[in-house]
């Protein structure tokens, strides 16, 4: 089964394509573990890569698919793969489905892990680490007794520096603007299922497996 992953910062994507690859036994290939293994294995992209990435800028959608295409020609990907932060903007998309009808394997669904956006803020505004335990919370939605664990014992409950509501609202309009259009060019392919993204983790993951059904 061969996937796109979409859904805005905070719509649980991450968590869902491992939950996936498990229940699937295919891999979870997301954008920065790309890179950072073509990096490290020194292929000649990974090598651009890594001086673009020094230099501070964006990899190019061109040296992106190349580090796709040589990720979907491993072992592991035979059988399918969960693209997870890739494609990001309509032009990736097209070089994504052009590399796919080459290899004669095209996608089986993109799903999009829908979310309203005020529970998006409160899931990224929220996140919190207990400093005893490294346990994730979130002040807005973990339980009192949950977040008591963590004070009690003598923690403090940290928050990450990008997770304020500034950074957030930048991440979140940089998603509308460059990767909501992805949700219409998949819808017009016919490949487009959404799935509610709202609930526990393994609620959201029952609706997730009946989208692929």
């Amino acid at each position: 089964m061969r996937i796109v992953l979409l859904g805005a910062p905070g719509s649980g994507k991450g968590t869902q394509a491992r939950k996936l690859m498990s229940e699937r036994n295919i891999p979870q290939i997301s954008t920065g573990d790309m890179l950072r293994e073509a990096v490290a294995a020194g292929s000649r992209l990974g090598q651009q890569a890594g001086e673009i990435i020094d230099a501070g800028n964006l990899v190019s959608d061109e040296i992106m698919i190349g580090i796709i295409s040589e990720r979907l020609a491993r072992p592991d990907a035979t059988n399918g793969f969960i693209l997870d932060g890739f494609p990001r903007t309509e032009q990736q998309a097209e070089d994504l489905e052009e590399l796919l009808d080459q290899r004669a394997t095209p996608l089986d669904a993109a799903i999009l892990m829908d979310v309203d956006s005020d529970i998006l803020m409160k899931r990224l505004t929220g996140r919190r680490t207990c400093s005893l335990t490294g346990k994730l919370l979130n002040v807005y939605l973990s339980t009192q007794a949950e977040l008591d664990e963590c004070t009690s014992a003598g923690g403090e409950l940290i928050q990450r520096e990008d997770d304020n509501e500034e950074t957030i609202e930048n991440r979140l309009e940089v998603y509308r603007q460059q990767t909501e259009p992805l949700v219409e060019f998949y819808r017009q392919r016919g490949c487009l299922k959404t799935v509610d993204a709202d609930g526990s983790v393994d609620a959201v993951f029952e609706r997730l497996l009946e989208a692929l059904t």
